[in-house]
């Protein structure tokens, strides 16, 4: 089953001059267990996309698919749902509870879904070094180890897709790169497939595909 359909998503904003078209007829799919890159110009609309993708933001035409799950079909309810099993989000922010451990972070998206398995997070932790880390909390963490703690947080609910914004934005060079060979091996791994939007054309030459999206149309997919 493909892990991610999008097909001829169009996107519309209103703007003082008239509508913007963001997206033309978007159409993209991606396989478990592949990984994605997508490059745009700023204000190309790519976290735009990745909304679509998410079930956070409609569109104005078009069909999105998430593990064969039609997106449009769902009530807030169910959107919802499948984002806390199906479907994985990591961000720039890292967005940890501040309240909770690394450990309770870890746990915490895969106890909403149902599906936590104590043994796969502590193999998550150690996979990504953190391991020592689950007694402490998000404030005594460096910017890496945060992230680190989100990847683990999103992949302990086994997600069919993962969808990833600019996830090593707020970290230096050196660290972002480990960060991303960390998740997209783990990615590979678990047979999970990965959407990443970066602006960087080094990052993305990291993935198995490559996309560019220009005046609201997808080049390459090589």
């Amino acid at each position: 089953m493909t892990a991610l359909v999008l097909d001829t998503i169009t996107k519309i904003f209103p703007s003082a001059e008239g509508p913007v078209k963001v997206l033309d007829g978007v159409s993209l799919q991606i396989a478990p267990g592949s990984a994605h890159a997508l490059t745009g110009d700023s204000g190309s609309g790519k976290s735009t996309l990745l909304h679509i993708a998410a079930g956070l933001e409609p569109a104005q035409s078009g069909r999105v698919l998430v593990a064969g799950t039609e997106l449009s079909a769902q009530d807030d309810a169910g959107r919802a749902a499948l984002r806390r099993g199906r479907l994985g989000l990591i961000f720039q922010q890292f967005n940890l509870i501040p309240s909770l451990s690394v450990a309770a972070n870890l746990a915490f998206q895969a106890r909403l879904s149902g599906c936590h398995d104590a043994a796969f997070t502590d193999h998550l932790a150690d996979r990504l070094g953190i391991a020592e880390l689950r007694t402490r909390y998000p404030e005594q963490l460096s910017g890496g180890q945060q992230q680190r703690v989100a990847i683990g947080r999103c992949l302990a609910a086994r997600p069919a897709l993962v969808l990833a914004d600019e996830p090593t934005g707020n970290l230096d060079e050196g660290t972002g790169d480990r960060v991303l060979d960390l998740m997209l091996d783990l990615t590979a791994e678990a047979g999970t497939a990965l959407l990443l939007v970066t602006h960087s054309p080094r990052l993305a030459a990291r993935c198995d595909h490559r996309h560019h999206l220009r005046a609201g149309r997808l080049e390459g997919g090589a």
